[in-house]
């Protein structure tokens, strides 16, 4: 995200002067040279100025600036003996200039979609729904079903530079508990369990080329994981500097680490410095970086390569029981215990600055991802 959200006198509803209505963007200039000077000002100036300017803010001619992409689940939690609904989860972006919250657009109804955050026989966990962002698309590809059965036969995408959704190849075994990332623009899944364990699926990597002509698209087998110890839970695997880095537990436990290298096709031991400090979510900054929450201790560190050890940002209470983080414009992004609200950290500023961001009311963050800002029409008028 590009800015702080804060509160604001004004909203995307606040009445300018009307005469700015059929105004250019700057008086003189073609739109052309007018647009190409806006474009070097802050996301914020250009929303409160004027109309003409906050139209272009929006519109597929300004650089977009990073917006929260959020799955969101409703409070209540469903009890023993109601109807078990098919689907929990609903889509949101939260815009950082305007400080408010959209709806995506609704997903494609055929096949019906059937994505289960909770079940009244497992009160006290949560069934997990794994989503990543691939080249500045948000990706959906393991969930379970109310019936208890993986969700997904094919990922399901959106992308926010033309609000839209699709569906990408068929999944070879539509699985839960898998290992999912990216790296390059290239998406990754590793083991798994489809609708029931089987050891080819517990030890399999497969890639999918989302930036390849559609009628290119498929599933291309890689080389497997020496065993299936990464089915047990649903996990990250965080691309860095070419290569796919992994744990097998979630949390501050005993876990075993992988890296596959996707140069040379091959996996190797995660260095030991890696994974004694993977204790909690972790995400990378531009596959450069990789930041992971201490989960217990609260705290926010960074992977140092060199001296295979974990260098401390800063610690906070609100990361304590982090859940999930996405790492995005510079700003690491985290879905507190519970989900109850979003922890923003600026990693850019010496000390880290901090902020929160609340969901909708009457809603559970699941998952959040830092993209692009969609085209709004309702918010350029």
């Amino acid at each position: 995200m590009e800015t702080r959200p804060q509160c604001r006198n004004r909203t995307t509803n606040d009445s300018f002067d009307d005469t700015d209505e059929n105004e250019t963007l700057l008086p003189g200039l073609p739109d052309d040279l007018a647009q190409h000077c806006l474009s070097s000002l802050s996301p914020s100036l250009l929303f409160s100025v004027c109309h003409p300017w906050r139209r272009f803010l929006y519109s597929p001619s300004c650089p977009p600036f990073f917006s929260l992409y959020a799955l969101l689940s409703p409070l209540q939690n469903p009890t023993p003996g109601q109807v078990v609904p098919q689907n929990t989860v609903e889509f949101f972006s939260f815009d950082p200039i305007s400080s408010s919250w959209t709806p995506l657009p609704s997903p494609p109804q055929h096949p019906p979609l059937h994505l289960l955050h909770r079940h009244p026989s497992f009160l006290s966990r949560n069934l997990p729904i794994q989503s990543l962002t691939v080249s500045n698309h948000l990706v959906l590809i393991a969930a379970t079903t109310h019936k208890l059965f993986p969700a997904l036969p094919s990922p399901l995408v959106f992308h926010p530079e033309s609000s839209s959704w699709f569906y990408g190849p068929q999944i070879s075994t539509p699985r839960r508990w898998c290992a999912t990332g990216s790296v390059g623009g290239v998406l990754y899944m590793a083991s798994g369990v489809g609708s029931l364990y089987k050891g080819d699926v517990a030890r399999s990597l497969e890639q999918w080329e989302l930036n390849k002509k559609r009628e290119n698209w498929r599933w291309e087998n890689k080389a497997q994981l020496k065993d299936g110890r990464f089915s047990r839970e649903a996990v990250e695997a965080v691309g860095y500097r070419g290569k796919l880095c992994m744990v097998n537990v979630k949390g501050n436990a005993v876990k075993e680490g992988a890296v596959y290298d996707v140069g040379l096709d091959k996996w190797e031991d995660m260095p030991q410095g890696m994974v004694a400090g993977w204790n909690g979510p972790a995400a990378a900054m531009d596959e450069d970086v990789i930041y992971v929450v201490d989960e217990v201790k609260g705290s926010l560190s960074k992977y140092d390569g060199e001296r295979d050890c974990w260098v401390e940002v800063t610690e906070l209470g609100q990361l304590k029981r982090a859940e999930q983080i996405a790492a995005g414009g510079g700003k690491i992004c985290a879905v507190s215990e519970k989900g109850e609200r979003i922890i923003v950290v600026d990693v850019g500023d010496k000390p880290a600055r901090v902020w929160e961001v609340a969901p909708p009311r009457g809603m559970e963050v699941v998952a959040v991802h830092v993209l692009p800002r969609m085209i709004s029409i309702d918010k350029t008028s």
